[in-house]
């Protein structure tokens, strides 16, 4: 498994970044960096299941491992899903069992540093690398101008 930390600084208070991260309007606008059509399905409870989708129902099936709101969310990857099914373990979606993804909001005097950390695969590493950046800044700008 691979480390990846990202992080950028919002003037935004913590509950405001915590809306934009993961409101059923603004999700699918920051993630669309990764995917079009990219959306969750979840009811946003510690321990629920959520499922990580683009437009034709593939991603990724996952736990909400920690939920601490407008602090912390931990995501723990499980599976790959393909046409809105969990696809059977094979060498590919084993990759992703155990892979979490977690985002840390920590505010002083109105800005929100927004971190987020990332263990995975290292085949991924390039492209998480390229792309987060972007997504972060989509959140940026959606938490300074709405």
């Amino acid at each position: 498994m691979e480390k990846l930390d990202f992080s950028i600084d919002i003037n935004a208070p913590k509950e405001k970044v915590w809306d934009v991260l993961w409101n059923d309007a603004t999700y699918p606008q920051w993630t669309a960096v990764f995917t079009e059509g990219s959306h969750a399905e979840s009811d946003w409870k510690e321990g629920s299941q959520i499922l990580f989708l683009d437009g034709k129902g593939d991603g990724l099936f996952s736990k909400i491992e920690t939920l601490e709101e407008n602090n912390k969310m931990v995501f723990k990857h499980l599976g790959e899903m393909s046409k809105r099914v969990q696809k059977p373990s094979d060498e590919q979606s084993i990759q992703w069992e155990g892979a979490t993804e977690s985002y840390f909001l920590n505010e002083n005097d109105g800005v929100t540093e927004l971190e987020v950390e990332l263990f995975g695969m290292e085949e991924h590493k390039a492209y998480f690398e390229s792309m987060f950046p972007k997504a972060l800044e989509v959140v940026k700008q959606l938490a300074e101008n709405s």
